[in-house]
């Protein structure tokens, strides 16, 4: 690299890659793909402006962690130049295994398994090629390394990639809501007993930053327009890999095909290396190109779909206020699906695809598992919870709301 790399960022403005093991990982071809996956998958079809990507979540989360470092050691906490460097190198590649569109597609394009298993893959495979350099970033990820303090600082109630994706989603989306200040609570960050604590005069910022994560949860990440884009997303998926198995060829990136082609699945990924190969190729642009083709394909359920999903006709979310039942839901889904069924003039067995509910689930603050943890004047340890007059159980309760997404028009 010859000299210190600095990366001009709309968040946190210069961000620098520290030395030549960083910028190695920062050029490597799964982070490089990572600038072809949009951070919020199709919420550009309700904040157009939220176009960033995976690659800028990650810079600016490798960013944040640097700085909750240099806190720690000022605190007086031992953390050796080669644990910085793997606590940066383990949340730059957090990401790496999101499939195209991020969430929207995990467990479609590979099936049962979550993101944070194929970046441990990834990771794993990129470790092999670099003769083990990433080892002891791959333990702190799966929180196996002796300092339970830096697994935190990559996966908690109180890490930095919820703190980069809040002030970035918040700026680019331009709900203002949503923004934190994450610099503040970074400069409260303590450890005690090898875990993350809070200074008590922090505890302000950290009940914001819950109730602005509450906020954009609603406001953005579960907004109904994208909730129905989503399902309209997936439903491509699903019957263009229900064409192909039932043998129709259909156009798509040789990445693409692999996937609609064969099963791939939580128990046979991490085996397969052409699978993998595939995966490390696969983006935004595959899918989108293959339903551009799609739409004009002559199997009608497909081409309605992509079709609408390119022309953003979305289907139309209803909220079904206190419905949590499945069948109930099912049953409300079932229902719409006669109409729509008779409109668009297709088969009754393929009505699913134009009629589905969807329950969606946050929980603000997680009161049982790795709390949030406050040091008090006293120097006593003590749960948020616990110590906040606003955060409750009863105010920060699990949020549960569910919703019928069906086709309105013909095509």
């Amino acid at each position: 690299m010859g000299k210190r790399k600095i990366i001009n960022d709309a968040v946190h403005g210069f961000i620098s890659i520290p030395n030549d093991f960083l910028y190695e990982l920062l050029q490597h071809r799964f982070m490089q793909r990572l600038n072809r996956i949009k951070q919020l998958g199709v919420s550009a079809m309700v904040y157009p402006s939220a176009t960033h990507t995976r690659f800028q979540h990650s810079l600016g989360a490798m960013h944040l962690t640097s700085e909750a470092v240099k806190e720690l050691r000022l605190k007086g906490h031992n953390i050796s130049d080669d644990e910085e460097k793997a606590v940066m190198a383990a949340i730059l590649l957090h990401d790496i295994g999101h499939c195209p569109y991020s969430h929207v597609l995990e467990n479609i394009i590979v099936g049962n398994i979550r993101h944070e298993r194929i970046s441990d893959i990834l990771m794993q495979q990129i470790s092999d090629e670099m003769g083990g350099q990433l080892d002891t970033a791959i333990r702190i990820f799966r929180n196996e390394y002796p300092k339970h303090f830096l697994h935190q600082l990559i996966s908690s109630q109180l890490d930095m990639d919820r703190f980069d994706y809040l002030m970035r989603d918040s700026f680019f989306t331009g709900v203002v809501e949503g923004s934190i200040g994450s610099a503040r609570i970074i400069k409260m960050l303590d450890v005690a007993d090898d875990s993350l604590v809070v200074e008590q005069k922090g505890m302000l910022s950290v009940e914001n930053y819950l109730i602005s994560r509450r906020f954009m949860y609603w406001q953005v990440y579960f907004h109904k327009t994208s909730i129905a884009a989503e399902i309209m997303l997936r439903n491509i998926i699903r019957r263009a890999k229900e064409l192909i198995g039932k043998g129709q060829k259909l156009f798509g990136t040789p990445a693409l095909l692999y996937f609609l082609e064969n099963d791939i699945n939580a128990a046979n990924f991490a085996s397969d290396e052409l699978a993998i190969e595939k995966f490390a190729e696969m983006d935004d642009a595959d899918i989108i190109a293959s339903i551009k083709v799609w739409s004009k394909h002559n199997d009608k359920v497909l081409a309605i779909l992509s079709r609408n999903f390119i022309d953003r006709r979305l289907f139309k979310t209803s909220s079904v206020a206190g419905e949590t039942d499945r069948a109930t839901l099912e049953h409300l889904a079932r229902e719409k699906e006669k109409y729509i069924v008779s409109q668009l003039g297709i088969d009754k067995c393929d009505g699913h695809y134009f009629s589905s509910y969807q329950i969606v689930e946050n929980d603000t603050y997680n009161f049982t598992d790795d709390k949030i943890m406050v040091r008090l004047s006293d120097g006593s340890i003590s749960d948020l919870s616990a110590s906040s007059s606003i955060l409750t159980p009863q105010s920060l309760h699990y949020d549960t709301r569910s919703a019928i997404c069906r086709q309105v028009r013909r095509y």
